[in-house]
């Protein structure tokens, strides 16, 4: 079992490292999928972060941020262009002499739902034209929701525009919020209703979902990832994301340091706030030799019970000395109180 686990271990984190450092061409297509809830921000500030380590051009197109991020080498606002426009633009910004090149979109919401746009599928033939290799990463608001017009528009068979860039995308990531990642799995531990948050629980005014800037919570963030491979078998994991807590607010400003530390990625299920209670188990069994966690009683002997149970002559030892064991007979000593049978002493 502890095999397995490592197995597993190893095998998912070189895996979202790869994904998330660009090598080896292994995602074309990733799709961030975020909520009011939880921000992609942070994540797309570590993979930028990412990126500039390996001198990977970054190209950015932007239809809701307004200044340009740290660590970003062209900066294209995709907002109010048409979308040949838009088109030449991205292509004269891949026109370079880096041999790889990374096109984020922030927000995916304002061209899945223009059928002009028709992003990022219009993108693939237009990168296939370029010299260098160029991943996409794009982010798609799952809060925000399709226009009324698009839906009575299109065809009853046709899916959703989130439905259409799941099926594109070769590897997905879904940002959760830790605190409320917590939160859902203390309610199932005690066989409880899971709390919602957000949009789910239907309450008007201002949401309140995301604690405080001290609380431990607050560090880092949940990436769930489904990644499909080239036989077109998914692989499925979450992982939980340390992001620096002096670095916290630039994060959430989306302004990373350039001299900040990288972030630490591991499984969610090593977390020791996910899983508090394999960590006292452990303690347990170095401190007693057992598997029990907190019994309410001692299992331990005093000497006077240790001293009467080894007192105590067990019928078996009988049959082992004298006249036991022959012929295959009973010994019985009749008390005070029993009844004599000549019935039963004949058979």
């Amino acid at each position: 079992m502890d095999r397995a686990l490592q197995q597993r271990r190893s095998h998912n984190l070189l895996l979202i490292e790869r994904i998330l450092s660009l090598r080896d061409d292994l995602s074309p297509f990733t799709l961030l999928l975020d909520s009011l809830q939880q921000s992609a921000k942070p994540l797309l500030a570590d993979i930028i972060k990412r990126a500039n380590k390996q001198k990977i051009r970054v190209i950015y197109v932007s239809f809701e941020t307004l200044k340009s991020p740290a660590g970003v080498d062209a900066f294209i606002k995709g907002r109010r262009k048409a979308p040949d426009v838009l088109r030449q633009e991205i292509g004269a910004a891949l026109s370079t002499t880096a041999p790889k090149a990374l096109l984020i979109l922030d927000t995916l919401h304002p061209a899945a739902v223009d059928p002009a746009h028709q992003l990022p599928t219009s993108l693939f033939p237009l990168i296939s034209t370029v010299k260098c290799s160029v991943s996409i990463l794009a982010t798609y608001h799952v809060d925000v929701p399709v226009p009324h017009d698009l839906l009575s528009q299109s065809s009853a068979y046709s899916p959703s525009p989130l439905t259409l860039l799941s099926y594109v995308a070769t590897t997905i990531l879904t940002v959760h919020s830790f605190y409320q990642v917590l939160a859902k799995k203390r309610a199932r531990d005690r066989s409880l209703a899971e709390p919602v948050f957000g949009l789910d629980e239907e309450i008007e005014g201002v949401l309140m979902a995301l604690p405080s800037e001290d609380a431990e919570e607050r560090r880092g963030l949940v990436i769930e990832m489904e990644h499909r491979r080239k036989s077109g078998r998914p692989l499925s994991e979450w992982y939980h994301l340390e992001l620096d807590v002096g670095s916290q607010k630039a994060v959430q400003a989306f302004r990373p340091s350039k001299n900040a530390s990288s972030s630490r990625m591991i499984l969610l299920d090593d977390h020791p706030l996910y899983r508090p209670q394999l960590k006292g188990l452990e303690s347990l069994a170095d401190n007693q030799g057992t598997g029990l966690e907190g019994p309410t009683f001692s299992l331990d002997l005093s000497d006077k019970e240790r001293r009467d149970r080894e007192g105590v002559i067990l019928p078996y030892f009988d049959a082992q000395t004298g006249e036991g064991g022959v012929g295959g007979r009973i010994l019985y000593d009749m008390g005070a109180e029993d009844d004599f049978d000549e019935e039963e002493d004949e058979i």
